[in-house]
């Protein structure tokens, strides 16, 4: 199976603008632990459960004492399985141990589904944005979420209809997801930070939301920002930050970066990955 998962060296880009204050800058380092920070999943189980698989497989070829799983925040909406996200990557938390640590950030997808917990007006706009799905992994119909959203008052019933059918450990999860966390020289956030504060002083309208003024800045942010929320073709690992979101949606790949010490190595989880576990459990099935 490792196969499927070959880890691959991930070099910083240090082309297309001036990267030149870099040079002498000391790279990151991660404290003596190995870090994985995955991407955005959007509701993608089987992705999921590809990824734990490969990133157990990169531990089995490549042992460490210490480790730390970072999920980087929209574990939810977009795709039909985010209550089996949520209770996967829940239950995996709950698993850990002094040798594997999980820190699971809130993007702005998750931050929604909590807000509708307490607030149905929220529902047209997180609706339209991948809520639906969400709310059908928990047995509403689409057509009745397409009510809800256009009817305040069956708004309301659905909000309350959830928070009696969500089980009080996926309420509690979502409502306690961080809103960042750091390690080393690496500061972990699921869109970015302001560039215009320091790292202590941050917004969660920021950590959660921000895209330009943070992705097209050559600042310094005084440890390399690990982040998702922009979707792109690939990842992009740059002097100053590292972009894990590969828009799983609508390309099926998620992506997970590696770091350990110095070195930074990639891992993802393609639809072909999952063909062809899919074909190796099927051949094992059959002897």
């Amino acid at each position: 199976m490792t196969t499927f998962f070959m880890r691959q060296p991930l070099p910083i880009d240090m082309s297309g603008g001036n990267w030149s204050h870099f040079r002498d800058v000391l790279p990151a380092g991660t404290e003596g632990v190995r870090i994985y920070a995955v991407g955005d999943i959007h509701g993608h189980l089987d992705h999921l459960l590809a990824m734990q698989a490969a990133i157990a497989a990169d531990r089995a070829q490549h042992p460490v004492e210490r480790m730390v799983i970072v999920y980087l925040g929209d574990l939810i909406d977009r795709g039909l399985h985010s209550r089996s996200v949520i209770e996967q990557i829940a239950a995996q938390q709950n698993a850990a141990n002094e040798t594997m640590e999980i820190v699971c950030l809130t993007g702005n997808h998750d931050a929604w589904l909590n807000e509708f917990l307490t607030d149905a007006a929220v529902l047209p706009l997180w609706g339209r944005k991948g809520g639906l799905e969400t709310l059908a992994s928990y047995d509403f119909s689409p057509e009745e979420v397409m009510r809800a959203m256009a009817d305040p008052v069956a708004a309301e019933v659905m909000r309350l209809a959830l928070v009696a059918r969500m089980p009080q450990r996926h309420k509690e999860f979502i409502a306690t997801l961080l809103l960042s966390y750091q390690r080393g020289g690496y500061f972990f956030a699921h869109a970015g930070v302001n560039p215009d504060r320091s790292l202590g002083e941050q917004r969660k309208e920021d950590l959660t939301w921000i895209r330009d003024r943070f992705l097209t800045s050559r600042t310094d942010f005084g440890k390399v920002v690990v982040h998702g929320h922009t979707s792109g073709p690939r990842v992009e690992s740059l002097p100053n930050r590292i972009n894990v979101d590969t828009g799983i949606y609508a390309t099926g790949v998620l992506s997970c970066v590696v770091l350990e010490g110095t070195e930074r190595h990639l891992i993802t989880v393609d639809r072909g990955t999952l063909r062809a576990l899919r074909e190796q459990q099927m051949e094992t099935q059959h002897g």
